[in-house]
Order: C-alpha cells, then structure tokens, then sequence
C-alpha cells in the first residue's frame, strides 16, 4: 500500500513545473497535486544562479498565470531605463515562496515536498527519497506523472569546467564576485571571463557597473551570438508598436534569404538583432535578449581572445591547446560556460502527453513558462492523447545561426494551430503569460484603433510565409542533421 496519494506528481518547482501546477489548480479543480524537488525551496534553478542574475525578457510574461511578478512600470536608470523591469534574482526567489506559501499549499490541493528526489516509478506507484533523511516513500499517482525537468538547466555553480585548473589559481564562478569585498587588500589584478553566453554578459556588465576598469578585464569568446534587441520586445499593452515591428521583421527576412546567417544579418540591419562586435559574423543564437545600453557598456571591453575554448588556466597563463597566452599573476578567472539548457534537452523531443507520463517542453521557443501553462490548459480541457500532441507539438530549442529559422517556422505553425481552435484561442486571450494574447483582447473589448495594424500584420505573415517555411525546413534538417 502507497504512503501518499495524489492525482498529479509534478517533479520539479522550478519555473516549469510551478507554471504548470498553477494552471492545472485553475483549470481543474477536483485535482490535487504533489510537488517534490531536489531544492530547500521552490524555485528550481534560480536557488543556484549567481545573485546578480535577472530576467533578460521583461517580467510581464514570466512566472505563473495567476500572479503578477513585478509592478507594471518603467524602470528609471541603469541600463534597462525606459523598459519594463527585469527581476532580479532575490525577486524571483521571493515570488515562488510567497506563490507557494500563500497560494498553493493554501489550496489544500498542493502537498510540496523539497528536499527530496524522485526515484523511480511504474504502473501508478512512485518511489521518492528525502535527500537529508534518506527516508524513502511511495506515492499512489491516480492520473499522471509530470516531468518539468527535461530542460536538465545548468547554471555555473552546479557547473563542472570542461579545462584543468592548476592548484593556486584564482578562479570563480559567477555567485563569488559579489563577495570579492571581502578580500579588499587582495583584490585580483585582471579579469577574465571563460564563456560567451549570456551569463559571461552579465559577469562583463556587473563587472564594469562595480567600477572595473575595462583594460582589467579580459574576455575568452570562441564565437559571437546574436541576440534580441529588449526595447522590441516591450509588454504588448505598451509596446505594442514594437512587437509589430519584431513579427513583420522576422517574416521578411526569413522570406528571401537563403540561410540564417543572411536572415540574421538582415534582422540586425534593422535593429531587430544585436551584436557585440560589428566586425564579427555571429555563429550562435540561444534567445539572449539584451539592451542597446548593456552592448555598449559591453563593447568596452577590447581585450577578446577568440583562439577556441580553454584547455588549462594557471597563475599567470591561459591554454588554447597548444597556444599559451600570458596574464597578470593575479587574474581572476571567471567560468561562465555552463550551457542553460544541454544539447541533448535541445536535441531531443518526446510527446507532451504519452500515456500515464507529460513531459514538460517547449510548445512555443522560448516562452518556457507559458508552454507549461498551456501544456496544463490542454491536459485539463481535451480528452485523447492524439487530441492533445496534435495541439502542441514540441517546439525545437535550436541553438545556432544556421537553425533558428526552424524555431521561427515552428512558433508560426503553432500558433496557426492554438488561433484555430477555439479553447487555446480563447486561453491565449486571458493567459498572463502569452506575449500579446491577454493585451489584444483588451484593445477588442475597446474596440482599439491599433487593431487595424494587425490586419497589416496577418497579411505580411500569409505573403511571407511560403519563404519562411522554404528556409524552415533547411533549417530543420540542420538541427536534426546537429541532433
């Protein structure tokens, strides 16, 4: 006989499996839900993430469905001024526990065990283990089992470096250089920053706001990305303009060019996209969003070593293979090459639904939460498994010039398919969590005169269309070819 009971065991309080439970509770209310996670606190990976972290997209759209993350206003300094807010890591933090303090444990529909792993499970019973007690219990699960841990996020402080450190080397992660004022009468000479994601741009900005000199810092990017441009992707309710102008840029620069490298570089003639160095044709494209502020703070940085990855630091030297470059004594290296999400969670695509089993992906790349959410809006509302993958294929996760096309040809598909379907459609109209859904709703009720610029919009989507798919589908068999 089961210890527990439950209807939904969701493994993971992370970003996914939070947004998911959310929307379940509202959409199902006889359902009672068991949240078990490997943290001492919901949140899931932003337990670990370094404390200057922050969203890189405007809160509007993360979190859950049924609560707000940050107040809807213009930041007023720093480099976000005259966009919405980003929230910062504490922030983040603060609002899970106060969603599952106040919110779901309340519900008497949510039972939350952290600290504990999930074993492994079969035919309905499940195995979990408290991590600190090695107690272990069986869960009865009457419907299903919910995976919101397929993205398998890294961040650097569960990191392990790919590159040998020599004993007595300065290095860090990201998470230590808030403490650095610890060691005031020891402060490192130079800086170096190993990785070119955006956590290595975030490490570069916190560095140069906390008054590093940029000649201290140097900077080991083996490829360039692109990346979004922040003030196009405003709350739909205020930046309605730009988001218009984001959609009509990504169809008529997909239709015509012959790869992603040629629809990129379009997207950044118009401003769409951004680099850090004009003079370097970016290979990589992982959905970083970034401001016209952090790009020039970050172009200060002069000091770039593009011989390929490190294979060794010590005091005083760094290795590219068989090339040593020289350095201060006294640098500081600072890893940042964790991969957010693996290549094998990009790589690889199962059916949301599959039985007794939903496995939390993308529906849409790279809005995580709202793919959770509406993943719980599907399960809740539609009867067959085939009924439910037919709605939400998975999205791919592509990480690279040459396969970003297929992401944009998939988000279209997709949303062709949720738009003619009256339930999604009707969801995505009051979903907090969908980019524009919930503010073209409003300017319907209002009967909005910026309505007539979608009208615009619709029709350059349908003429373009026949050369995003065209570009799509090379695309696709990029990926797939990677995979």
């Amino acid at each position: 006989m089961a210890d527990l009971e439950t209807d939904y065991l969701v493994i993971g309080a992370g970003a996914v499996g939070l947004a998911f439970a959310d929307t379940l509770l509202e959409e199902d209310p006889d359902c009672h839900i068991t949240i078990v996670d490997k943290h001492a606190r919901p949140g899931g990976h932003w337990n670990d993430a370094y404390p200057f972290v922050a969203l890189h997209q405007p809160s509007a759209t993360y979190g859950v469905a049924s609560m707000e993350m940050c107040p809807d206003r213009v930041d007023t300094h720093g480099h976000n001024k005259g966009m919405y807010p980003l929230a910062k890591h504490a922030e983040i933090l603060a609002y899970y526990h106060k969603l599952m303090m106040d919110h779901m444990i309340p519900s008497g529909r949510v039972s939350y065990y952290p600290l504990t792993s999930y074993e492994s499970g079969n035919e309905g019973e499940h195995r979990v283990k408290g991590i600190l007690s090695g107690e272990e219990q069986t869960i009865k699960v009457r419907r299903k089992l919910v995976d919101g841990t397929f993205f398998q996020t890294s961040v650097p402080t569960t990191h392990t470096p790919g590159f040998e450190i020599a004993p007595g080397t300065r290095f860090a992660t990201p998470a230590d250089l808030p403490a650095l004022w610890q060691h005031a009468e020891n402060l490192p000479d130079h800086y170096i920053i190993i990785g070119a994601g955006k956590t290595a741009m975030d490490t570069g900005v916190w560095l140069l706001e906390a008054g590093v000199a940029p000649d201290k810092i140097g900077w080991v990017r083996p490829r360039d990305s692109w990346m979004f441009n922040r003030k196009l992707l405003q709350p739909a309710h205020a930046g309605l303009e730009g988001l218009i102008d984001f959609q009509v840029a990504l169809v008529e620069c997909a239709n015509g060019s012959e790869n992603g490298d040629e629809m990129l570089a379009k997207l950044g003639e118009r401003g769409v996209m951004l680099r850090l160095d004009e003079d370097v044709t970016p290979k990589m494209f992982h959905f970083a969003v970034i401001s016209e502020g952090e790009v020039e703070m970050l172009r200060g940085i002069k000091q770039v070593f593009r011989q390929g990855r490190v294979t060794s630091i010590e005091p005083g030297k760094m290795h590219f293979g068989e090339e040593t470059v020289s350095l201060p004594e006294n640098t500081l290296f600072i890893d940042c090459t964790a991969s957010a999400v693996p290549f094998e969670a990009r790589a690889n695509t199962r059916p949301f639904f599959d039985g007794d089993t939903i496995t939390l992906q993308l529906a849409q790349t790279p809005f995580v939460p709202y793919s959770a959410a509406l993943a719980a809006f599907v399960e809740a509302n539609f009867d067959t498994d085939e009924e439910k993958n037919n709605l939400l294929p998975p999205a791919p996760l592509t990480d690279s010039t040459d396969t970003y096309p297929y992401a944009v040809m998939a988000n279209l598909m997709s949303t062709g398919i949720l738009s003619n379907n009256e339930k999604t459609n009707e969801f995505n109209a009051r979903c907090r969590l969908h980019p524009t859904g919930p503010a073209i709703a409003k300017m319907m009720e209002e009967n909005d005169p910026r309505l007539a610029q979608f009208a615009s919009v619709g029709k350059k989507i349908r003429d373009n269309m026949p050369g995003v798919i065209a570009l799509g589908m090379k695309a696709k068999a990029i990926h797939e070819g990677a995979a």
